[in-house]
């Protein structure tokens, strides 16, 4: 038996939360069985990097993820959800370094081995920060299977995919432009470089012809390159320049001769024509010194500043690439050779990590051959074994797939996975291998691999790959779904794809839902510079858990479109838990006793088998809601239903069955099984505050959380259509009855009267369902009269194909409504003529926009209707 007193009258969220959570942990109930006969169901947790914290972002992607695993766990797989920090190498690094800054001190002081041993001790104290952060989402992911994408398992695995591609030929080493953070000391890759929009000049600048009158003019971005110039290009078919292709000019400052060549590469219209082509410093230049075999010339360093060489002036070594820019504009300019400043807007590329703009440097580096391994994944996708929702996503992912660069997998960083390549220390021999062949003559490649080759294996490195007869590789890979934001298909999804698909033969997933990115009420974009952020961890302590993950829930569109938020939208699902706790409350207080007997169907009554009607087609719209990932759809289901279904209609009449003895037990019997089956369904968005509510139900459960228990499916059974039509048609008359009341000032104590219009099948559900519009409608007696009776001094309501008449003498002041009604009437013909004089008037139709006359027409035909019917009552009343 309850006791109420275990119910408090104030939902407290952050005691039930924090309780219920270490009920769910002291139980074991996230931990998945890979020995289970069960049918499995399995996501991995995108991983935060180790020195994240927990933002709003990840509320909505793991609150989706949880949703899912929650929901298969009760609908009877076995569900695993593998949580795991990313080691982050840039960003770890940054944070280690910054720190040695403040002491003095840098990596090179301490060297490799101990700059490592204080990283690894950094990355130990934090790694399991933000998981435990996410505990606060309410998150069930399997603790017992947390991994690190540089612990030893994924270390193995990483060693096993770089071998495995290397000796496939997917993985080599060579010369190419790369996108060089000078900060970060390291090459990034493009999907690393962020492109931001400035303001900056384009320079002409003159190349005088050897040994001939005349010169050539080169309009550029970057003068400071001038001096890694290895030719001039100009489009083949440019007339201004075709008697200049093949002769030689004098580089401006050095004097050094180049060619000028002819490429289809050149933009004619895009400055003078004539582009300087310096192959160690511009991709684009690359490719073309390749086409027409033109040695590259290096002339800024590492660190973005002028190389000390040859080609490079003396009093240019070592100065900063944008002093040495304003040096060379500055001797060009004494020259005569700057022709002319133009101001000129391009994309600048940036370090995502620190911002610094990207120096475009020739440097040797490890790469993969995306072009090959991105034709399993584009395949899987054309056969169906990939799929994107929505649905939209697939031709970018398709896009980026065919339009891949070789990818650069090496970055020079000491955290990180070192790159499992040796070098003889006597030959300079390479050898590529899991293991140094030999320690005593052999020296490891310095490079690390970048982040994302190891995020890349993390579906199945995860499972336990290489060893595909791991338990859990064997039971849970490929994994059922990855939830992410769009933003990272190209980042992440790409490469997992790619990977699972070369390295394990199969797709690492089925299906990639992409929700879309939270953004403020203002539709920007959060960032701690603009201040509009919003720390989850505070929702939580303010709104508490559930109410956060059901707002950001009902928030998400089928589309994957961006959601607008701001923290005042968190009140909605504040209130809508609170109304959960006080309905449940209400219901306990009135179950209390209830017998453990199954219902009996023989004494349901037309409002009872309504409800299970309306909760078994919930149930079935909601199974199909959540397999189709329309899970905001599934948020708004199951509050409608809760709200305007149960609370408010059968709550409401279950107080009236409650006091007739005859109907009382099985009431009871049935509130108590709705409201069980109502707390599975709010489960998986609302798990703690439905976790609590169902162990304060007096029934005896076969699990014992709610976790555990069976989804609600729909059952032939709890099918009663003949019933909910007759129980629909109680409400639609008791709110037809009360807006009668409401509009004439009947007061809400005044019984009344009805006369009933009907034909014989609607009579008849008229008939059945009196008692109840008699109790909620307050209706005295209930008349039934045929179509040709006219009633007198009434007001009327439709009910579906029925008219219902409510005689007002006696109850109102008749001569003051028809006074009333007369002044309503007076009003409508007065907007009326209003808008007909607009419309006749000429100057107005042929001036006004189509939607303003479309409008007006629409407003003067409902004030047609409105005058007819006051008309009518007037009528009516004066009968």
């Amino acid at each position: 038996m309850t006791n109420i007193n275990d119910l408090p009258t104030v939902y407290n969220p952050t005691e039930t939360e924090d309780k219920i959570y270490k009920f769910w942990e002291e139980k074991d109930c996230f931990k998945a069985d890979e020995t289970s006969d069960k049918k499995p169901y399995s996501i991995v947790i995108p991983p935060p990097n180790v020195t994240g914290v927990l933002h709003i972002g990840h509320a909505l992607d793991n609150t989706l993820q949880d949703i899912l695993i929650r929901y298969h766990r009760m609908s009877g797989y076995e569900a695993l959800w593998v949580p795991g920090t990313d080691h982050a190498g840039i960003a770890t690094q940054n944070v280690v370094e910054k720190k040695l800054r403040e002491e003095g001190k840098s990596r090179h002081d301490l060297g490799r081995e101990k700059f490592l041993e204080i990283t690894w001790q950094w990355a130990n104290e934090h790694k399991g920060a933000i998981l435990d952060q996410f505990k606060r989402l309410g998150v069930s992911f399997d603790r017992s299977r947390q991994r690190f994408t540089l612990d030893e398992g994924c270390s193995a695995a990483v060693k096993e995919a770089f071998v495995t591609l290397y000796e496939r030929d997917l993985i080599y080493k060579g010369a190419y432009i790369v996108n060089w953070c000078p900060r970060c000391q390291s090459a990034i890759s493009d999907i690393e470089t962020e492109y931001e929009t400035e303001q900056g000049h384009l320079w002409e600048i003159q190349y005088h012809l050897k040994d001939e009158p005349g010169a050539i003019v080169v309009a550029t971005t970057r003068p400071e390159t001038i001096y890694g110039d290895v030719a001039i290009a100009v489009h083949p078919n440019d007339y201004k320049y075709k008697d200049l292709i093949g002769k030689t000019v004098c580089m401006p400052i050095t004097g050094k001769e180049i060619p000028i060549i002819a490429d289809e590469y050149v933009d004619k219209s895009f400055g003078t024509g004539a582009v300087k082509i310096t192959p160690a410093h511009d991709p684009n230049d690359y490719e073309v010194g390749k086409r027409h075999n033109l040695k590259p010339v290096w002339v800024i360093d590492e660190k973005g500043c002028m190389k000390a060489c040859d080609d490079v002036p003396a009093e240019l070594h070592g100065m900063d690439r944008y002093e040495a820019r304003q040096k060379t504009l500055d001797w060009l300019n004494m020259n005569g050779l700057l022709l002319r400043t133009l101001d000129h807007e391009h994309n600048v590329g940036k370090c995502q990590r620190c911002n610094t703009t990207i120096e475009p440097l020739l440097s040797e580096q490890w790469f993969v051959r995306t072009s090959k391994i991105a034709k399993a994944g584009i395949e899987a996708v054309e056969k169906g074994d990939l799929k994107f929702v929505p649905e939209r996503w697939t031709k970018n992912f398709l896009g980026w797939m065919s339009e891949m660069r070789d990818w650069c997998i090496s970055r020079q960083l000491w955290w990180g996975h070192q790159i499992p390549a040796y070098y003889n220390n006597e030959t300079g021999e390479m050898v590529v291998a899991k293991e140094n062949p030999d320690p005593s003559k052999y020296t490891q490649e310095t490079d690390v691999l970048d982040t994302w080759f190891s995020s890349g294996l993390w579906p199945f490195e995860t499972m336990g790959w290489p060893n595909t007869n791991a338990p859990d590789f064997k039971k849970f890979y490929p994994t059922s779904v990855l939830v992410t934001a769009f933003d990272i298909i190209f980042f992440w999804v790409a490469r997992m794809v790619m990977m699972g698909c070369e390295l394990t033969g199969q797709v690492p997933f089925p299906t990639v839902y992409i929700h879309g990115l939270i953004r403020d009420e203002h539709g920007q974009k959060m960032s701690k510079s603009k201040g509009n952020t919003i720390d989850p961890v505070l929702l939580i302590d303010k709104y508490g858990c559930d109410a956060m993950r059901f707002t950001l829930t009902s928030l998400c569109t089928y589309g994957g479109q961006d959601i607008k938020i701001s923290e005042e939208r968190f009140e909605y699902g504040r209130n809508f838990a609170n109304k959960i706790w006080n309905a449940s409350r209400f219901v306990l207080m009135n179950i209390d006793g209830v017998d453990d007997k199954p219902i009996e169907f023989e004494k349901l009554t037309i409002i009872d088998k309504w409800i299970l009607h309306e909760l078994n087609q919930t149930a079935k719209t909601i199974n199909e809601q959540i397999q189709s990932y329309r899970i905001g759809e599934y948020a708004q289901t199951i509050y409608d239903f809760f709200r305007s279904t149960y609370c408010d209609k059968y709550v409401e009449i279950a107080k009236i069955q409650l006091a007739d003895e005859s109907l009382k037990a099985n009431t009871q019997r049935v509130l108590l099984y709705v409201t069980d089956a109502v707390m599975r369904l709010l489960h998986p968005v609302m798990p703690h505050i439905t976790e609590q509510i169902r162990q304060l139900l007096p029934a005896k459960f076969d699990t014992e959380t709610i976790m555990k228990a069976h989804f609600p499916v729909f059952s032939e059974k709890f099918v009663f259509a003949d019933e909910a039509e007759q129980a629909d048609t109680v409400f639609e008359t008791v709110k037809s009855l009360r807006n009668v009341r409401q509009s004439f000032g009947v007061p809400v104590k005044s019984p009344v009267d009805v006369k009933i219009s009907a034909d014989e099948h609607q009579t008849e559900i008229f008939k059945k369902a009196e008692p109840y519009i008699k109790r909620l409608a307050r209706v005295e007696n209930i008349e039934y009269i045929d179509d040709k009776t006219v009633v007198k001094q009434a007001g009327s309501a439709a009910v579906g194909n029925a008219k219902l008449s409510v005689p007002l003498a006696g109850l109102i002041d008749i001569d003051m409504e028809i006074a009333r009604q007369n002044k309503k009437l007076e009003k409508l013909v007065k907007e009326k003529s209003s808008l007909e004089g607009r419309m006749n008037n000429k100057n107005f139709v042929e001036h006004a926009p189509k939607e303003v006359l479309e409008q007006t027409k629409a407003r003067i035909d409902e004030l047609i209707v409105e005058e007819n019917t006051v008309n009518d009552l007037i009528k009516s009343l004066k009968a």
